[in-house]
């Protein structure tokens, strides 16, 4: 392996001044610097992270902790949109990314020590169960932590405006002559709280009933119980004009319901996504729903998080909002 001692002696400078050149320092000249950079390169050097961890006492590492309890893991567009953000965004700033588990081959840890075993810099903690003692571990560590879509008083946060995003969704329904509300709610989390916050908050402004038979609590990215629940809701004479889906992915267990049941969208019932993922524009008829800002979600995150390891002087945590957009499809109808 190259040294930078082997780069020195080959063009008869110090280590100290190769070192300086390769990392870009002002007190080498120009032409010094574009010299030691072209034999590193013929000389096929590579930084070794090892000793770069030594000097600076960091690792340019950054962990992932996420745990998708619907077990679609990376193949949840959502999540992996925003994580695919985040690692763009760390790689361009020069850091590397490792997710976070509590088994190491056949040995068992807690987040927070697999944190240390791995010495990363920071983490981001994303689609967990945020009351998770193993989070709260992590939470209260001395390892710098961005959340998202959750918010603790001691911790930066990233997240989407989950709350005015569902107001725009209802106030969009209802200028479409709509009263009667139907709203499949997510599993228990900050998410749901804020969306049912929304709901419930853009009804009462436009004067709209909340009936609670119409409000069942679902899932998150299941389309299966989804499937049921919109079946439970449409079997009344007395049922609503439009349904709120959990997201785009359960719509297609509430759609597959609508078709069975010998009825349409929207033609006998409107069906309201959220998230704006690629399967939602595919749908037939393409889904109304709520784009969310997964690329800027992630690059805020990681420009976070990289501020909080890079920064020497104490900072306070923050929320970020990131605001998305309405997606008008052909799934609610105009009464």
């Amino acid at each position: 392996m190259v040294s930078l001692k082997d780069i020195s002696v080959r063009c008869g400078v110090s280590v100290a001044t190769v070192s300086k050149a390769l990392n870009d320092h002002k007190d080498v000249s120009a032409a010094t610097k574009e010299r030691l950079i072209k034999a590193a390169k013929e000389m096929g050097y590579f930084p070794n992270s090892q000793a770069r961890a030594l000097k600076t006492n960091r690792t340019y590492n950054l962990g992932v902790m996420f745990l998708d309890n619907a077990g679609s893991g990376l193949t949840h567009e959502f999540f992996a949109k925003v994580l695919n953000s985040f690692k763009t965004e760390a790689e361009a700033a020069g850091y590397d990314i490792t997710f976070i588990n509590k088994v190491i081959g056949r040995h068992k840890m807690s987040t927070y020590e697999h944190c240390k075993y791995r010495n990363v810099d920071g983490i981001v903690i994303t689609c967990t169960d945020f009351t998770d003692p193993d989070v709260y571990e992590v939470v209260n560590g001395d390892i710098p932590v961005v959340t998202i879509d959750h918010i603790f008083d001691c911790r930066t946060a990233v997240q989407s405006n989950n709350e005015s995003g569902m107001e725009e969704l209802v106030n969009y329904v209802a200028d479409k002559g709509h009263h009667k509300l139907a709203y499949i709610q997510g599993n228990k989390s900050a998410v749901a709280e804020k969306r049912l916050a929304g709901f419930c908050k853009a009804c009462a402004t436009r004067g709209i009933e909340v009936r609670p038979e119409w409000i069942p609590v679902g899932d998150f990215h299941n389309p299966d119980i989804t499937y049921r629940l919109t079946a439970e809701l449409l079997k009344s004479n007395d049922r609503p004009t439009c349904i709120f889906m959990p997201d785009d992915y359960s719509a297609i267990g509430g759609y597959n319901a609508i078709k069975d049941m010998g009825l349409s969208v929207p033609g006998d019932v409107s069906v309201v996504g959220y998230d704006g993922i690629a399967y939602s524009q595919f749908l037939s008829p393409k889904l109304t729903t709520y784009l969310q800002d997964t690329a800027q979600i992630g690059m805020t995150a990681a420009k976070r998080l990289i501020s909080l390891i890079e920064k020497s002087q104490p900072t306070f945590a923050e929320v970020v909002t990131v605001n998305g957009q309405l997606l008008e499809g052909r799934s609610v109808a105009q009464l």
